[in-house]
């Protein structure tokens, strides 16, 4: 209740993630969970379930809702279902294409953020069960253990073991990092960015965050002269 107040005091939003899957016996929590919020001014929420989408218009039918990335929304058909549901923002799939995102902005008339800096998901779209499977804490209900960064072995069918020369993490992938590409992704229509802050130190977020904010300005303002700095993607690396 104090963050919301304090974005508002400084002129932002504050978007609630609300993007678990909730159990049947669960839901009669959902109106309690959320109505201090609600009128405290929170400004929207992220969702996952249906089932929470449901109840969210029916109860809080002036909250706006956000479709999580969690939602699996790979093309524009699965977001024109969303908006007649009442949608507002769209967080796709990161896996899709400039021009699939494209689409998207054509065809509804939502907004759409999309992830842009931090940990990608070995499984589609962060749709994984591994975490749940071997240890009992499940990535979609906000428990991730992140088992796929840890160090594993892989073999194929005649015992040889695959993969680079001394890589130690085959599923783990790489930090996405797309601060070179932000004028491709403002004329992809995307108008809001996703950088991933949950288990980073706020220093990091911080820092990324007001990386990407000077690049955005500069493009807005002299789009023939973006260039990013060595020294501003070092820190981005770090």
């Amino acid at each position: 209740l104090e963050a919301i107040d304090y974005v508002h005091l400084h002129g932002c939003r504050l978007y609630m993630t609300v993007n678990t899957l909730v159990k049947e016996e669960e839901l009669d929590q959902l109106y309690d969970f959320l109505k201090p919020y609600y009128e405290r001014g929170l400004d929207a929420v992220i969702v996952q379930d249906l089932g929470v989408w449901k109840f969210i218009r029916e109860h809080f039918p002036d909250l706006p809702v956000h479709a999580s990335t969690q939602m699996t929304v790979t093309g524009s058909a699965g977001a024109r279902f969303l908006e007649s549901l009442g949608a507002t923002r769209v967080v796709p799939a990161r896996e899709l294409s400039f021009a699939e995102i494209q689409k998207i902005h054509r065809t509804t008339n939502l907004e759409i953020e999309c992830f842009v800096h931090g940990a990608l998901c070995y499984c589609y779209s962060g749709q994984c069960l591994f975490s749940s499977l071997i240890g009992g804490r499940s990535g979609n209900r906000g428990r991730c253990a992140q088992p796929c960064r840890l160090p594993y072995e892989a073999y194929d069918k005649d015992n040889h073991r695959m993969g680079e020369p001394g890589d130690r993490y085959p599923l783990s992938p790489k930090d996405m990092c797309t601060v070179e590409l932000l004028p491709e992704i403002v004329k992809s229509g995307i108008m809001s960015l996703k950088i991933e802050g949950r288990m980073k130190k706020p220093e990091y977020t911080a820092g990324v965050v007001s990386i990407y904010r000077k690049y955005l300005d500069l493009y807005e303002k002299k789009p023939s002269r973006f260039h990013v700095l060595p020294e501003d993607m070092k820190k981005l690396y770090e």
